[in-house]
């Protein structure tokens, strides 16, 4: 499967920004979906996923109640709405996809996923 992402962009603190990871190929909707992002001089970090057969999502403490992961499988997309994003959200986001059902302990490792999307930035301004 092939992914791209965007939505990217600059926001104020309190804003809100919608990411989108559009795929190509692929049994879609058998995949398991991770959204990863990357500050300037930190490492990649897991953001939330989404396993694309059930629907059931997970997220890192730091964005619960304010990011939720969607997906539209007829469209082959998936969302990340990002409501009260603080500075600290500022990174470059990567969707990331693997075939399957990923169980939650390696849901949050990038090590899991196999095809990767370009990032698309996302500045939170203060």
């Amino acid at each position: 499967v092939q992914l791209q992402a965007s939505g990217g962009g600059l926001v104020q603190a309190g804003g809100s920004l919608r990411l989108y990871c559009a795929a190509s190929g692929g049994s879609f909707s058998t995949y398991t979906i991770g959204w990863f992002r990357q500050a300037p001089g930190k490492e990649r970090e897991f953001v939330g996923g989404i396993r694309l057969t059930d629907g059931s999502t997970s997220y890192r403490n730091s964005v619960k109640g304010r990011f939720t992961i969607s997906r539209d499988n007829a469209k082959k997309t998936v969302y990340l709405q990002m409501n009260s994003l603080e500075p600290e959200d500022t990174a470059v986001y990567y969707c990331a996809a693997e075939p399957g059902r990923l169980i939650t302990s390696r849901l949050g490792d990038a090590k899991n996923y196999g095809s990767w999307g370009q990032g698309t930035q996302v500045t939170v301004s203060s």
